[in-house]
C-alpha cells in the first residue's frame, strides 16, 4: 500500500510495485482524506496490507507555520495512525522523512546526529518519525529536496529558464534527489529486508549551483543570481541541511546520488504534468 500515490515520490514508486494499493486524496480508485482522523486507519483495516510506504506530508514549509493544525496532522498524528492500524494488522512500514528535521549548522548529518529543527515543518516532520520509530521494524527514509513532476526547486528552474524569466536562489545547502532515485532506492532497501533510518539523498549541491547546472545541462542559457532569502519567507530554513549517504552507498548498487543521474530524470519528467 502507497499512502500519498498522487505525489512525487508515491507516483514513482507505483511504478515499481506490482498492483500496488494507491490510496490518494484526490483521484484514484482508494481516496482518503488525510486530515480527517480515521481516514487512513479504516483503509488500512479494510485491505490489510502486508507493507505501508508512507509518503504522506504537508511539504509547503510556509504552510506549516501558518497552519500548525494541519502540519501537526498529516506530519505527526497521521504516522501515529498508520503504526498503530499497522500493528493491528501485521504490516511492515516504511515511512519518509526529511533533512529539515537539521537546523543546518554544520551539514554532512549522519543518520545518528541529533535533529533540532529550525521550523514547524521540521518538528512536526521529527514528531511523525519518533512514531515510526517506536513501531518494531520499521524503516525509516530521511531525504532531501525531492523532486520530479511539480512543485519543486529543480522543474521551477528549468521551466523559468526556458520561458527566459530570471532565477533568484537564496544561500544554503542540500542533497537534492529525483523521486525516481529515491522510490528505487526504497525498494531496493525494502528487497533487502533492512530496518532502521537511513538517509538516501543526493550529493550536497547549493541551489544556486544547482541551477547552473540545470542551465548547462538542458542548454537553457538564462540569468542566475543568488540572493539572501527572501522577505517573503515565513519559516526558516537550514543553511545547511546536506546528508551524509555513506551507509546508503554501500549497500545500493546503482547511482542514486550524483546530480547527473538525478538531472537525467529530470529529463523524463519536465514534461509530464
Amino acid at each position: 500500500m502507497v499512502l500519498g500515490a498522487e505525489g512525487q515520490t508515491g507516483r514513482e514508486l507505483c511504478r515499481f510495485i506490482e498492483d500496488p494499493i494507491e490510496v490518494t486524496h484526490n483521484k484514484g480508485q482508494i481516496k482518503a482524506e488525510y486530515a480527517n482522523e480515521g481516514a487512513l486507519s479504516t483503509i488500512i483495516h479494510e485491505y490489510s496490507p502486508d507493507l505501508i510506504i508512507n509518503t504522506v506530508a504537508l511539504t509547503n514549509v510556509d504552510k506549516c507555520e501558518t497552519d500548525m493544525a494541519k502540519a501537526y496532522r498529516l506530519n505527526a498524528t497521521a504516522v501515529r495512525e498508520i503504526v498503530h492500524a499497522s500493528q493491528h494488522t501485521g504490516s511492515k512500514l516504511v515511512h519518509i522523512s526529511t533533512d529539515y528535521v537539521f537546523d543546518g549548522k554544520k551539514g554532512n548529518y549522519r543518520e545518528s546526529d541529533i535533529p533540532n529543527p529550525l521550523n514547524f515543518y521540521g518538528l512536526s516532520k521529527l514528531m511523525g518519525d519518533c512514531y515510526a520509530d517506536a513501531m518494531e521494524h520499521s524503516l525509516i527514509i530521511r531525504t532531501s529536496g525531492v523532486y520530479g513532476y511539480s512543485n519543486n526547486f529543480p522543474k521551477f528552474v528549468h521551466d523559468s529558464l526556458k520561458n527566459g524569466r530570471e532565477i533568484n536562489t537564496f544561500p544554503g545547502y542540500y542533497s537534492p534527489i529525483h523521486a525516481f532515485n529515491l522510490a528505487r532506492a526504497i525498494i531496493d532497501l525494502i528487497s533487502m529486508n533492512h530496518k532502521g533510518l537511513i538517509n538516501i539523498a543526493g550529493e550536497r549541491i547549493s541551489r544556486y549551483d544547482l541551477s547552473v547546472l540545470i542551465s548547462r545541462h538542458f542548454n537553457l542559457p538564462g540569468a542566475i543570481s543568488e540572493v539572501p532569502n527572501p522577505d517573503n519567507m515565513i519559516a526558516k530554513r537550514p543553511f545547511d541541511s546536506s546528508l551524509n549517504i555513506d551507509r546508503a552507498k554501500g549497500l545500493l548498487n546503482f547511482d542514486f546520488y550524483t546530480t547527473e543521474s538525478n538531472l537525467k530524470q529530470l529529463e523524463r519528467t519536465v514534461n509530464i504534468a
